[in-house]
């Protein structure tokens, strides 16, 4: 009787494999039916960032630095364009900007920011992945905590801009980094920030929903293709309808989430899918509980008296208005802007107007 108690489970396992592979065939077909009829919505239009070089932006510098954690973080510089590399440890005319980018993304969030900088020539900038993200390592063990994003922020700093000021620029998380940052490093405020930009970000504790949407995103092309191995019975068609589910409904789910106009950019909406997906899964999970603890007002105390940009989207459904809101009530004297028909993705999905706010903003600062 021993031996064969284990063949209930797996006969169980069996049915409710094939159960839950048909459920996902028929999943399949609606998502396939919600993308085509997004895809027609596009027909004949001309999509503006179909030839777009995301992810291949020009630097003048890589290297990786260690944080305190030893985890590995990956680091692109771009200088100025009179092509004056600047020393480390020699103090510049400009403030460097240091960009902090968000939970399930990379650098390349700040495309277009960077692709203007480069037009500009102006700023010396910093760009980094965070760990888990990127090309940047992965924690050895445990969970990502904020207060170790900052002490990486806080090493970033302080191999590539020894000296001199800076202006911090975080989107999402990457503003959460920031504000990590200024609660274990006051100091560091009163004598090297010139200004800060908070961008699509929140000082208080999210929603678990809106946390999930990332998870969901990331995830949602994998559990379904265990569950459609455990249904025999299915055909290849069948599982091939699903693996395709699994990646539209990925798109579709950013699309929703990342975006506020009517009809985004699917070449666009397709680069911000993927960096959700390349983020292992794993990462995912040892943030998740991290930011939903994350509470930054005591951070903010040390951004009072300085220049202080925050910008959202009206549409923004992870990070809604009212928490930039709420950071303005705290630092009476920032900047708001809020930016029409966007979402979480402001700075991507309407570019000319988050560049348009942010350089003018650090033309203030000189």
């Amino acid at each position: 009787m021993s031996e064969q108690a284990p063949a209930k489970p797996r006969r169980r396992f069996g049915v409710v494999g094939a159960v839950l592979g048909v459920a996902a065939a028929g999943v399949a077909i609606g998502v396939a039916a919600e993308r085509a009829i997004v895809r027609r919505a596009h027909r004949g239009k001309p999509d503006p960032y179909a030839d777009e070089p995301f992810g291949q932006l020009a630097y003048d510098e890589s290297l990786t630095v260690t944080a305190p954690d030893r985890t590995p973080v990956y680091v692109e510089i771009v200088e100025p364009a009179d092509g004056i590399m600047l020393e480390f440890g020699t103090e510049a005319a400009e403030p460097t900007l240091v960009f902090v980018h968000g939970f399930c993304l990379e650098m390349g969030t700040f495309h277009f920011q960077r692709k203007e900088l480069i037009r500009r020539g102006d700023w010396r900038a910093v760009f980094y992945d965070q760990p888990g993200h990127g090309r940047s390592g992965s924690l050895a063990t445990g969970e990502y905590a904020l207060a170790a994003l900052g002490e990486a922020l806080k090493a970033v700093i302080d191999e590539t801009v020894p000296d001199g000021p800076v202006v911090l620029i975080g989107h999402s998380m990457g503003g959460m980094t920031v504000m990590a940052f200024a609660e274990r490093y006051p100091e560091f405020f009163v004598d090297r920030v010139a200004g800060v930009v908070l961008i699509a970000s929140s000082a208080g504790r999210l929603e678990a929903s809106a946390l999930a949407v990332p998870e969901l995103i990331s995830k949602v092309g994998r559990p379904l293709l265990p569950l459609i191995n455990g249904a025999t019975r299915l055909t290849g068609g069948v599982i091939d309808r699903a693996r395709r589910a699994s990646s539209d409904l990925a798109w579709l789910l950013t699309r929703k989430f990342g975006f506020g106009s009517p009809n985004p950019s699917p070449a666009l909406v397709s680069y911000v899918e993927r960096m959700n997906s390349q983020t292992p899964t794993e990462t995912v999970a040892r943030y998740l509980r991290t930011l939903y603890r994350h509470t930054g007002y005591p951070g903010l105390e040390a951004l009072r008296d300085k220049p202080v940009l925050l910008i959202c989207g009206d549409r923004d459904p992870i990070t809604p208005v009212a928490e930039s809101e709420e950071m303005k009530q705290r630092l009476p004297d920032a900047e708001l802007v809020v930016v029409p028909n966007s979402g979480h993705m402001v700075l991507m999905e309407h570019a000319d107007q988050v560049n348009e706010a942010l350089f003018r903003f650090l033309e203030k600062l000189d």
